[in-house]
């Protein structure tokens, strides 16, 4: 079964985020005859591979997982088919681009309505460079606002203007409907009733993998995992020979090279690993024991050993500084709060996050990513494991060319009510945005594609919702690095900030509702030098949030009874990130989320303004 490479199949399924692809694995895995429903519903019942907290909360795929499917045909042949579920959002890139080495073929999924978006683009674009030839789906075809032919035209106009060869240039093409389990060749057909057209094709289409199995061992690791334990499992596919149980080479990115033993050895089977004594060229592989593992480390014969072409991946376009939190309030509700602990929690994050860097500087640290979403699911994961820092304004990272400072450029689309093209244009061309392409969709909205610089997506996307009442749809990637654009306009209004540590009290928000928007609400705990408002004018003023009623036998008990307060606005970590400027930081702790000024002390803050200004 597994052991001939003529039954086996690698696919990854790749495809813009929100496009479904997550769903149409759940399909594959429920209508492939091999789990008993109730296995299913064991490992979450909807969404089977989104296993991680965070991407059940968000509804988007945010680390690389495969599974291994037995699937019989109409003819009785068995296929063991590995399938790679990989994440849609741009900012988690890097786990795309080492997965595809573990493929032969892919699965393109583009939605049937939003049809070719920017990081179908990127994934295509990877997948090519890969010589992966993709398998065409149009997924969700129960939209009522399906347009697959218009479609059909996108994708094959995207292979064009990639440079993809006549073989990828002549597509499979099936339709699909994740949600629903079906996916069929024809376009017309509305009555089929499961997924099995899709497993046909891949058996048809995904290449066998064409690989020497007598040639001496190489084999790649490109994802890691990890068991409390068995410490640190290498995952990744064998490119030549067998792997065994027992010696290997193993080579670093680096090519130094150093003599292990292979503890255990695992074969994908299903949802999990079984145990095997080899695992066939072609095939993925999980190994245990392991002294040394890392990403992009290459598993060679001890007598022939032969390094692979070690892994790319593309350069972070985002950093931003974490550091201890040195507030009032430090140490009251993390259990990670040292340095030393700052830096042991990224040291293990740079294990398995490749498009993740980071510079220690000692009391701080300035990490690297692909965009804000990236570096914000690190921090929210820190903060869910007990950990307190500190983190400042995200800042792009520019590159010098020629004496010309470059920065990031990315493609930005969004989809809106034709009603809310100019306040949208408005809103991004203040940003430095060039407008590539604009079209009606549907007749009530408008597809418009922008280039603009990374900086000014930073506190975009709040902006865009409020300007078209909350029905816009954002999607951006990374374009290239271009001519610096100048300045972009920040924060128009000022901040609120308290000059009293203490309660929040209704009373002392009260007498400030005229004053702007709170982000505290009565009874909760602030220090000084914290914000708790955004202040309706420009400028920043001094606040106490937790002054107190003087009681007085004059009044009654009851006078307060009617008073109303409006609602705080509550800032989820991203908000915060996107809404701070280089004066303030973002405080994390496992249960709160606050905004504070650098430097606490009012005095002190005037002393470093006027540095600033050169007075």
């Amino acid at each position: 079964m597994a052991g001939s490479r003529q039954n086996i199949r690698n696919v990854a399924i790749i495809a813009h985020v929100d496009h479904g692809k997550t769903t149409l694995v759940d399909q594959l895995l429920r209508q492939c005859g091999q789990f008993r429903e109730g296995e299913l519903k064991a490992r979450g019942g909807e969404l089977i591979m989104d296993s991680n907290p965070l991407e059940r909360e968000r509804g988007i795929t945010i680390l690389a997982k495969n599974c291994a499917i037995d699937y019989t045909d109409r003819k009785g042949d068995r296929y063991h088919i590995n399938i790679v579920d990989t994440p849609g959002h741009a900012d988690f890139s890097g786990e795309v681009e080492r997965v595809l080495k573990m493929a032969d073929g892919v699965l393109l999924l583009v939605d049937s309505a939003e049809g070719v978006m920017p990081q179908t683009r990127y994934v295509l674009r990877k997948a090519l460079e890969a010589h992966l030839a993709p398998v065409v789906v149009i997924n969700k075809m129960d939209r009522p606002d399906a347009r697959s032919h218009e479609v059909v035209e996108e994708v094959f106009d995207l292979l064009v203007d990639l440079g993809a060869d006549d073989h990828a240039l002549d597509f499979p093409t099936l339709y699909a409907s994740g949600r629903n389990g079906w996916a069929t060749a024809d376009p017309d057909k509305t009555d089929a009733t499961n997924i099995h057209e899709l497993f046909d094709a891949i058996i048809r289409h995904v290449p066998v993998p064409d690989l020497d199995a007598a040639a001496p061992l190489q084999a790649l690791v490109t994802t890691l995992d990890y068991s409390d334990y068995v410490g640190r499992i290498g995952i990744g596919r064998v490119f030549a020979g067998t792997l065994r149980v027992g010696q290997v080479a193993v080579i670093d990115r680096y090519g130094d090279q150093t003599l292990q033993k292979i503890g255990q050895l695992f074969q994908f089977d299903g949802l999990g690993r079984k145990e095997v004594q080899q695992v066939d060229v072609g095939d993925l592989f999980a190994v245990v024991g392991l002294e040394r593992v890392d990403i992009g480390d290459t598993l060679a014969d001890v007598e022939h050993p032969v390094a692979l072409e070690t892994l790319h991946v593309d350069e972070p376009t985002l950093h931003m500084t974490f550091r201890i939190n040195d507030g009032p309030f430090a140490g009251r509700d993390g259990k990670y709060v040292t340095s030393r602990q700052l830096r042991e929690r990224l040291d293990k994050e740079l294990q398995s996050n490749v498009a993740l860097q980071v510079e220690d500087r000692g009391d701080e640290f300035v990490v690297s990513g692909r965009g804000l979403l990236h570096l914000g699911i690190l921090l929210e994961n820190m903060r869910r494991e007990g950990y307190e820092l500190t983190v400042g304004k995200p800042e792009v990272i520019y590159h010098q060319q020629g004496g010309h400072r470059l920065e990031p450029i990315e493609r930005l689309v969004i989809d809106v009510p034709s009603t809310s093209v100019g306040a949208v244009m408005q809103l991004v061309g203040d940003r430095r945005a060039e407008l590539q392409k604009m079209e009606a969709r549907g007749g009530t909205h408008t597809h418009m594609q922008f280039l603009i610089p990374a900086r000014g997506l930073i506190g975009l996307r709040s902006r865009l919702l409020t300007a078209t009442a909350g029905e816009a749809i954002m999607h951006h990637r990374f374009e290239s690095y271009g001519e610096d654009r100048g300045s972009i306009p920040g924060r128009v209004n000022g901040v609120m900030i308290a000059t009293e540590t203490g309660s929040v009290t209704a009373y002392a928000l009260d007498q400030l509702a005229d004053r702007g928007v709170m982000f505290v609400t009565p009874g909760q705990q602030v220090y000084a030098g914290q914000i708790v408002g955004e202040h309706c004018k420009d400028d920043d003023i001094p606040v106490n949030a937790v002054r107190a009623k003087k009681l007085t036998n004059m009044r009654a008990a009851s006078k307060d009874a009617t008073v109303v307060l409006k609602p705080a606005r509550q800032l989820s970590l991203e908000a915060a990130l996107e809404y701070i400027e280089t004066d303030e930081l973002v405080e994390l702790t496992p249960s709160a989320v606050r905004v504070r000024k650098r430097w606490l002390d009012e005095t002190e803050r005037r002393r470093r303004t006027r540095q600033m200004a050169g007075v």
